[in-house]
């Protein structure tokens, strides 16, 4: 049984509809890649799994148990951690304190259950920024601010993590430590969802991939049979190539945007 399963969600904003009967999974012990246009819907089922967004129909379980209607909260309590497309740092704070907090918080709501053991130089350490640990998080780089999100995550020990274009603001070098250090996570036995844009950290590392498309899972499977398929194909260039030869195109490292507009809503 996944340790994450999304089942028939549909999620509408209005007349629009942002996620459309999407269902996927998401096991322990691999790296699971949620893909698609600008759009397509990859955030709202973010926040659907994590509790920011009630789903209008469909359900999602967790390690066995139906979570659909369960609060933030709750959810963090069960294992279930995630980064966000914005920074959520507080910038006041150094480095070191933000995942000081981070760790206190969970000391004192889950630490009756599943005590959060790390030390916060090591979850650092861990993560690849212990350089940073004195400095504002207001002044570190893109890049530290992804993984200080991670380590902020990390200090509650989850079973699932959901990471929302975690490689934005690394540069070539770091995306690479990145996904050494994804596929170490992964090695413990978590399950990690990532959003990403960077299609060479996609299928570099993900065992399995999901792709949204106009809110629909139109794809599924491992990354050598997601490049080569027409309708992912389609689905990012806006046509599929010669059908004689569908495997020689690669998929776009940039993608092109389908638009969706809504008033106080993020697809």
């Amino acid at each position: 049984m996944s340790l994450l399963e999304v089942d028939d969600v549909v999620v509408q904003f209005g007349g629009v509809t942002a996620v459309n009967h999407a269902s996927f999974v998401a096991e322990a012990g691999r790296i699971t890649g949620l893909i698609g246009p600008n759009g397509a819907g990859k955030t709202t089922c973010f926040n659907v799994i994590s509790g920011l967004q009630k789903p209008n129909q469909g359900k999602v379980r967790f390690d066995g148990r139906t979570i659909t209607r369960l609060p933030v909260h709750r959810r963090s309590r069960r294992g279930i951690a995630r980064t966000f497309q914005r920074l959520e740092a507080f910038g006041s704070l150094s480095v070191r304190d933000n995942v000081r907090v981070a760790r206190d918080i969970h000391r004192g709501v889950v630490g009756l259950v599943r005590p959060a053991s790390a030390d916060v130089d090591g979850l650092l350490e861990r993560v690849g920024i212990a350089a940073y640990a004195g400095e504002r998080a207001d002044s570190i780089p893109t890049g530290v601010a992804r993984l200080l999100e991670l380590a902020r995550c990390l200090a509650g020990d989850p079973q699932l993590l959901l990471l929302d274009e975690p490689s934005s603001g690394l540069d070539e070098s770091e995306t690479d430590e990145f996904g050494e250090l994804l596929a170490r996570l992964a090695a413990e036995g978590r399950a990690i969802l990532m959003v990403e844009h960077d299609m060479d950290l996609v299928m570099s590392v993900c065992d399995d991939i999901h792709v949204l498309d106009f809110g629909a899972v139109i794809a599924s499977g491992p990354p050598a049979e997601i490049r080569s398929n027409p309708q992912v194909q389609k689905a990012y260039l806006g046509y599929a190539d010669d059908p004689a030869d569908e495997t020689r195109v690669d998929l776009p490292a940039v993608e092109l945007t389908q638009e969706i507009r809504l008033e106080g809503a993020t697809p």
